[in-house]
């Protein structure tokens, strides 16, 4: 053996190594040779060391047609773990068996950062016993970083995995291409599991959550079903009042003087925004300009922008579509983000805080520019903010598509029911009647005004759609707390209370 110093100026005390007995044969190596794969989700559960109040966090890339969280939390209820934390980035219609799991104890609290469906209103009717958190995309990826919110195990849908957990979301039979939502997740979480029902060869590839990321590795018949990923609206309107409602948006973004080269750009996936898209697309195509990059959830409809040549680049934290997944599959110019880098406050940049231009929705605006994509009239949780604050806040033109009306209830209202959006990071309402530019932007209205555009001020088309409602909107719940919705930084932005009754 080495003549070894105890210790070593500079360095410190040293720990010789000892090596393998000469006997050890190489068999024996082999044969020693690590995996990961657990024989179920019990066997997962139980090396997590999940106890009762642990969180488990999931993420939402397969949307309506994911299959774990049901999957993972009937496993959980089995083992009669009580007032568990589900941390969901989302939770869809398809997540309605939480109910039973709430009503039974197994749950006990909820974070996400979108909720619709069934489980939405058994929130709002107070089902849950404790207060529900609604983040945004970059307040959860904030709140995962700082220690704020603590994950014992997080469930990855692992479209393709190999035995050491090199995870794929572009291979495998249910690949939903990006896996932005859980990168974060995986970063913090104290144990990290593996979901697939796609078990590869090693080294599974392209990798988009490596091997050292993930501590165990769970093989099922199936994760989800991939044709759920494009729930909602994913094509552009075709409706006249749609159509002119997106061509007019195009035309504030070409007059606000940030269509040059290099042109950023987010849009959500409704009709109304990739009418504004298209609208848009063709302005670009006019001046023969180049966009840098289009960013957020990314559909075929954006994936087809980059194959005319439109934009560089998509950076894309979630596939809304299978054919934006078969992009990302093929083209290196379709890239990944995560949570994180898309959205979280807390970094000194992200990519939201790069993005020129956003076209985003609305449930209700009031007068102060406030939107509301949490409730409907009545007060059900319909959705959460998503990364709506996150780009709001970033970009350098926020602008809100939406008609007077909906379902005869007044859109443009003196005070939305939950406020999600701060007004102050709105520029810029488009409705069928017009447009209203926030008063801090007078620089963006008198732009407006020279290019002709119908400006006009939001009282006006608050007034034009209280005259167009056929039905009153229905007064604030007054009863207890049941959700909270937090701002990117963690600061509250308001409550939800519980209704006793939902609206017709």
């Amino acid at each position: 053996m080495l003549n070894l110093p105890v210790t070593v100026d500079g360095y410190g005390a040293i720990r010789a190594h000892v090596p393998s007995r000469a006997t050890e044969s190489a068999s024996r190596k082999k044969a020693a040779r690590a995996s990961k794969v657990l024989p179920d989700l019990d066997a997962a559960i139980s090396a997590c060391e999940l106890t009762d109040g642990a969180t488990v966090s999931f993420h939402h890339h397969l949307r309506n047609g994911d299959g774990v969280l049901n999957r993972v939390m009937d496993a959980l209820a089995r083992r009669g773990l009580k007032n568990l934390h589900v941390a969901a980035t989302s939770i869809f219609p398809v997540h309605a068996p939480l109910i039973d799991h709430i009503r039974s104890g197994t749950v006990g609290r909820i974070s996400a950062s979108f909720i619709s469906g069934p489980v939405g209103e058994a929130v709002s009717r107070g089902l849950v016993p404790e207060v529900v958190v609604l983040r945004t995309h970059g307040g959860r990826a904030r709140a995962l970083d700082t220690g704020e919110l603590v994950v014992d195990a997080a469930f990855v849908a692992a479209p393709a995995a190999d035995d050491l957990g090199n995870v794929s979301g572009r291979a495998g039979k249910t690949a939903c291409g990006t896996l932005g939502y859980p990168m974060t997740d995986v970063e913090v979480a104290r144990r990290v599991v593996a979901v697939t029902d796609s078990l590869m060869p090693y080294p599974a590839h392209p990798i988009d959550i490596p091997q050292g990321k993930v501590d165990h590795v769970v093989v099922v018949d199936r994760i989800g079903d991939p044709n759920g990923i494009a729930s909602g609206t994913t094509k552009p309107a075709e409706d006249g009042p749609s159509l002119a409602i997106g061509a007019q948006a195009a035309s504030v973004i070409a007059a606000s003087g940030l269509l040059t080269e290099g042109f950023s750009f987010q849009t959500g996936a409704g009709g109304i925004s990739l009418a504004t898209a298209g609208a848009v697309g063709r302005e670009m195509a006019r001046r023969q300009i180049t966009g840098s990059f289009c960013s957020g959830g990314i559909t075929g409809f954006h994936v087809g922008m980059l194959n005319e040549g439109l934009f560089r680049t998509l950076m894309d934290v979630q596939c809304f579509d299978l054919d934006a997944v078969r992009s990302y599959q093929r083209d290196p110019r379709h890239l990944s983000m995560s949570a994180a880098t898309y959205a979280a406050p807390h970094l000194g940049g992200a990519v939201v805080d790069r993005v020129d231009a956003v076209v985003l929705g609305a449930t209700e605006i009031d007068l102060g520019f406030n939107v509301n994509v949490t409730t409907k009239a009545g007060g059900i949780v319909i959705g959460g903010s998503g990364g709506h604050a996150d780009t709001a806040a970033g970009s350098r033109l926020a602008i809100i598509t939406t008609r007077l009306t909906a379902g005869g209830y007044a859109k443009i209202v003196p005070e939305v029911g939950t406020l999600t959006t701060p007004g102050a990071t709105v520029d810029v309402v488009v409705t069928d009647a017009g447009i209203a530019v926030n008063p801090g932007r007078a620089d963006l209205q008198d732009r407006l005004k020279s290019a002709g555009l119908p400006v006009r001020r939001i009282e006006e088309l608050l007034a034009e759609a209280a005259a167009a409602a056929t039905r009153p909107t229905p007064p604030r719940a007054t009863d207890r707390v049941v959700a909270v919705s937090e701002y990117r930084d963690g600061t509250v932005t308001d409550v939800v209370r519980q209704v006793e009754e939902a609206a017709p």
